[in-house]
């Protein structure tokens, strides 16, 4: 008998070993499977590249070579050095594995990636790319590889190089969408949730939720030599990006000898810059809102393979995608369906299946066509590449040397027949309803050389932005082109600055740009006008913060009593203003916000640089400045972070600030500014954070456009290269 315990306690302990050696094997699989099953791209062969890297006292890289796939090439190191951490999460997006990094979050960009076939299209239209830009690509791709192969230690993924063009040229067909609000579609059909907002002042129903960190604002001016007072043409980019990320702005100076020179800004992903300007003209961008976006309810079958269009039954297009989530140590595989018709991607609901449809679907122009106005030089070559319409969307603001100035509300919006409701929910059995054709580009809003001497955007409405004399009328576009009417609290303010009598000169365009005051009227006066008719009686703290409220004297630039009150009060009704939901209750919005004061602070009135703060931070660089300015001013701060001790890290606002201008006879001259530095990632650096102090003072510095002067400010030069593969 106890021979037989014996036996049996042996064979369960055996067998405990067993099942326990099956977990850590099992544990070990999802610690490593990823990196393994993933497919990087084949090693680039049969070209080598050179670039020399001068970098000034800001540590701005300045880039040459001999041809502008060099130049490229020399991005990639360039910026490599300074963000290689971003730029990893970048190209995992593009290869469907920002899961495997950054968990669920990252699981839904590559849910993303496949529902919008971005790697198909890219592997579809990457040779249909002009043979000019090929090249560029697969140069940037190939700086990627060797600054990994350079530094393994700094690879966050097994596998995830090298990479190659079509992969760069992925990035551009996932994130290019987002710019004009598809993930106020997405998300909501995804989920579940209703699609469509509160109606917002448009022109053809309500705006989806535009939120997102990318789209939360931006402003831009243009003036003209007759209107400067001193005969300059001037230009001023105020892009408002996250601090930190895959949309964040990183600044460079760019010259090959085939006649590219450029100096602006682009993000992490792509070898050419955004904006900036080059020798003959300059321009930037501010975030749009078209209707470039319709969604269809599909008629399903008994069976729900089908779907009916014009009375026939066509079969959905079914796929799956395999999506590595990461949990802690271990990566788990996650499969997902992935669904099409031919209206476009295709969403499962609890409510049925929608499917979406949009401008720009299924292009790769968008490359072509950023990178050939970097090299044009007249506004007739600028304006004919951007009528292209190959840029989807976002207003561009131009300017140049011979005092041209322009604004085009650049847009891809499909060209619709009218009668249908195109900003509600289309049947999808309907075949008429699928358009192939965008309105011309010559019917776009847009303005060039208004009398009034100057143009501006602030993410309002195209039919404000040249002054009364000037503006166009909503009533020019039909309403089924869904051009937003809605203004800003920055546009009312621009337009009224703007718009006052005399020259614009410099300084005068820097009090505009760096203006801290709000104006009563739209969302700010309701909830204004709501504070003051609450009854606060037998709330001390509440009627203390009424009363400070009612004095303040709206603006945030710090002085006044009320600014980090109003400061609070007012950032949540600027975001649902701007995404077209209805306001939060003017009671709700000062209890939480002088509770917040009163919590952290002992008082409701603590000054307005105590509480707003540009923070980066560890290590021996890192910084903590106070910030003035507003979520909806002219000087931007527009999103934060609460930090533990109650202060709001400020982490999306005015971030690439540049002024160019053209003087008569004069080559172009340039400033700009970032609220850290070129290296935002490298704590050692002396460029994480050396333009902070510049920043919080509203100072710029200069931009070193030419050679010459990139050399007599330089602090490092050096010359990187590639060199073909024997095979």
């Amino acid at each position: 008998m106890d021979a037989d315990r014996g036996t049996w306690r042996r064979w369960v302990y055996r067998s405990l070993a067993a099942l326990g050696i099956v977990a850590l094997a099992a544990m070990i699989g999802l610690m490593v499977w990823e990196p393994f099953v993933a497919r990087p791209a084949a090693p680039i062969t049969g070209r080598a590249y050179k670039a020399e890297i001068i970098r000034d006292e800001w540590g701005v890289p300045h880039i040459y070579g001999k041809t502008d796939a060099d130049v490229a090439y020399g991005v990639a190191r360039a910026h490599a050095e300074d963000d290689f951490f971003t730029l990893q999460d970048v190209v995992a997006m593009t290869r469907g594995r920002y899961g495997a990094i950054k968990g669920e979050e990252g699981a839904m960009f590559d849910y993303v990636l496949a529902l919008l076939d971005a790697r198909g299209t890219a592997k579809r239209e990457y040779d249909t790319l002009a043979p000019r830009t090929r090249p560029v690509l697969e140069a940037y791709a190939a700086g990627l590889n060797d600054y990994a192969a350079a530094h393994p230690g700094e690879v966050k993924l097994g596998n995830l190089f090298p990479v190659d063009g079509e992969d760069i040229a992925t990035g551009f067909a996932l994130r290019q969408p987002f710019f004009f609000g598809l993930n106020g579609v997405v998300g909501p059909l995804a989920n579940g949730e209703t699609l469509l907002p509160d109606p917002g002042p448009t022109l053809n129903g309500p705006l989806p939720d535009r939120e997102a960190a990318e789209n939360a604002g931006s402003n831009a001016f243009a003036i003209a030599p007759e209107r400067s007072g001193d005969g300059v043409t001037r230009l001023v980019s105020n892009s408002h990006q996250p601090f930190w990320g895959g949309v964040a702005w990183y600044e460079l100076v760019v010259e090959s000898e085939e006649g590219w020179h450029f100096a602006g800004a682009t993000f992490p992903g792509s070898p050419f810059p955004f904006l900036g300007h080059n020798r003959d003209l300059g321009w930037t961008n501010t975030v749009n809102q078209p209707d470039m976006i319709d969604v269809y309810k599909l008629v399903l079958d008994d069976k729900g393979e089908n779907y009916r269009l014009d009375g026939k039954w066509l079969p959905l297009e079914r796929s799956e995608v395999r999506l590595p989530v990461r949990f802690g140590p271990v990566v788990l595989p996650v499969t997902r369906e992935v669904l099409r018709s031919v209206h476009g991607p295709v969403v499962r609901n609890e409510q049925g299946l929608f499917a979406f449809r949009y401008g720009g679907m299924g292009s790769l122009a968008t490359l072509d066509a950023y990178y050939d106005i970097n090299k044009a030089t007249t506004y007739d070559e600028w304006q004919a590449i951007l009528a292209r319409q190959a840029i989807p969307s976002t207003n561009f603001i131009y300017a140049d040397k011979t005092g041209t100035i322009a604004y085009w509300y650049n847009a891809a919006i499909p060209q619709r027949q009218s009668g249908p409701d195109w900003r509600g929910i289309l049947p999808g059995d309907r075949g008429d309803l699928i358009w192939n054709a965008l309105v011309p580009f010559d019917s776009l809003p847009h303005y060039v050389n208004p009398s009034s001497g100057f143009v501006f955007n602030a993410n309002n409405t195209p039919f404000v932005a040249a002054g009364k004399a000037s503006d166009l009328s909503p009533g020019s576009v039909p309403p089924e082109m869904g051009v937003e009417l809605k203004m800003t609290n920055r546009a009312y303010r621009a337009a009224k600055l703007l718009d006052e009598p005399g020259p614009i000169g410099r300084a005068r365009l820097e009090a505009i740009k760096y203006d801290t005051g709000w104006e009563r009227r739209g969302y700010v006066k309701r909830v204004l006008d709501g504070i003051a008719r609450l009854d606060t009686s037998g709330d001390p703290l509440l009627s203390e913060a009424k009363r400070i409220m009612a004095k303040w004297d709206l603006t945030s630039d710090g002085v006044g009593r009320a600014d980090a009150l109003a400061l609070l009060v007012l950032r949540p009704a600027m975001g649902e203003d701007y995404s077209g939901k209805p306001l939060t209750p003017a009671k709700k919005l000062l209890t939480d916000a002088a509770t917040h004061l009163e919590t952290h602070f002992g008082r409701l009135d603590p000054p307005l640089q105590t509480l707003l703060r540009l923070r980066q931070g560890p290590g021996p660089h890192a910084i903590d400045l106070p910030l003035d300015g507003g979520s909806d001013t002219l000087r931007a701060s527009t999103l934060w972070d609460v930090e533990p001790d109650g202060r709001l890290k400020v982490k999306h606002g005015d971030s690439f600030v540049q002024f160019v201008e053209w003087a008569p006879g004069k080559a172009v001259v340039s400033q700009s500014i970032q609220p850290f530095g070129s290296a935002t990632t490298r704590t050692g650096s002396r460029h994480y954070s050396d333009q902070a102090a510049l920043f919080v003072q509203h100072k710029l510095k200069p931009v070193h456009f030419t050679r010459a002067d990139a050399l007599k400010n330089a602090v490092s030069r050096k010359v990187v290269t590639h060199r073909p593969r024997a095979d």
